[in-house]
């Protein structure tokens, strides 16, 4: 099956180049979809240069609208069996892309989401957003019925026809609760596998904040009454 990896990036000048080759380094048949968010530190330069590997598309906002956004326009381009979300800085590391698939491959699931709270290897960082991470993951699971143990990971694959069945329309980090509720809703087979995570501080670049958390909530009770 083919791979498309979808990667928003919003000024990821340090880490553009990194991510994009650990992405090529997996070995699957798979095409890498940019899509940059009006990026204003040199990272569209750097993808100008990028974008001339034939298995990569790259695409720009004019001007900056937010992860769901970005994601929106990636998803419209894909071609591949199988989605995956990548994030661009390296907090998500590539190599698990084959436990990601594992479970859609041998027919289990339609949806895997990439825990960082089942065991994996990850870095130690804060303690609120841990706490704010499970509270989170706790109200969307009692909303949507579910048992999920990471709802906000970034790591989320996915066959492709599951775009054809939900409408998305947040365009910030809401994306996470949005999908999550939409991919419930429509009883899709959802599977977790651990995956490991070297979260960033805030002065390597981390971009979510408390607010982020705010709307998260207000989105997982709006998207469970709501379509």
């Amino acid at each position: 099956m083919k791979i498309s990896v979808v990667m928003p990036v919003y000024n990821e000048i340090r880490t553009i180049d990194e991510i994009v080759k650990r992405v090529q380094a997996v070995d699957v048949d798979k095409e890498l979809v940019i899509v940059d968010d009006y990026s204003t530190d040199g990272t569209r330069d750097k993808l100008a240069e990028i974008a001339k590997a034939p298995n990569i598309k790259v695409f720009y906002h004019e001007k900056n609208k937010g992860k769901g956004a970005a994601l929106r326009t990636g998803f419209a381009a894909v071609t591949g069996d199988i989605v995956i979300v990548q994030d661009a800085d390296l907090e998500y590391d590539p190599k698990d892309y084959h436990v990601l698939i594992e479970p859609i491959l041998d027919g289990r699931a339609d949806v895997v989401f990439g825990s960082r709270f089942l065991g994996g290897p990850h870095r130690v960082l804060f303690f609120w957003h841990y706490v704010g991470n499970k509270f989170l993951t706790l109200l969307s699971n009692a909303f949507n019925n579910l048992n999920l143990t990471d709802m906000e990971t970034c790591y989320k694959a996915f066959k492709s026809d599951v775009l054809k069945k939900i409408v998305l329309k947040c365009n910030r980090f809401e994306f996470e609760p949005e999908f999550t509720a939409k991919v419930a809703k429509n009883r899709f087979r959802i599977y977790e596998v651990p995956i490991s995570y070297s979260g960033r501080g805030y002065d390597e670049g981390k971009k979510i904040t408390w607010k982020d958390g705010v709307t998260a909530i207000i989105t997982i009770v709006r998207f469970s009454f709501f379509n």
